[in-house]
């Protein structure tokens, strides 16, 4: 079994923000495997597929990602996961140009609040997809609670897609080593 999550803000006025990455790479997950139904379960979205015999859960947390860490943290116990082996993150990355991704193994939060809800509720071995969305030009708060601008569409749609096809590969089994030799180049 594998959980993947992506860590963004619940409801409309959050939607497509640079913070909402991780939703946003969900959604095209959901496609990509055929997922129609979340279910609200564990203060978060939850939805499965079965991939080659193996339950793949995704969770999408609706605690709002200072709280990420909560929802995950139950979803983990629930279903007795292993976070080093069966976890994979996927969000945002002010140290990441607009348009980049990387994978991590583990590490600390780089002062992403979600990410310290996570570690403090399951340490910090866990795998990772870190989404660029550059430098904030104004206040940190309000540019990840923007929406990308125009001229970024193309490189936030390409982000979107390389990140959807590491989660996939981690899905298959492909080890955290080579994904990032695989996409940390790109």
């Amino acid at each position: 079994m594998k959980l993947i999550t992506g860590l963004g803000n619940p409801g409309e006025r959050y939607a497509k923000t640079r913070h909402n990455v991780g939703f946003c790479v969900l959604d095209r997950l959901y496609a990509a495997f055929g997922v129609t139904t979340e279910r609200e379960k564990m203060r978060g979205l939850l939805a499965e597929t079965t991939v080659k015999g193996e339950k793949i859960l995704f969770l999408k947390p609706m605690t709002y990602m200072n709280d990420s860490g909560e929802s995950l943290i139950e979803v983990i116990r629930f279903f007795k996961l292993d976070p080093r082996t069966e976890l994979l993150v996927i969000h945002d990355d002010l140290d990441l140009p607009v348009g980049r991704i990387r994978v991590r193994i583990q590490g600390g939060s780089g002062g992403h609040n979600g990410l310290k809800s996570i570690i403090a509720h399951v340490g910090e071995d866990f795998a990772r997809v870190k989404c660029g969305v550059g430098r904030p030009t104004m206040e940190t708060i309000d540019y990840v609670l923007g929406r990308f601008p125009e001229e970024e569409q193309n490189a936030v749609n390409e982000m979107l897609t390389l990140a959807k096809e590491a989660a996939e590969d981690f899905i298959r089994d492909m080890d955290t080593e080579r994904l990032m030799q695989k996409y940390n180049s790109r």
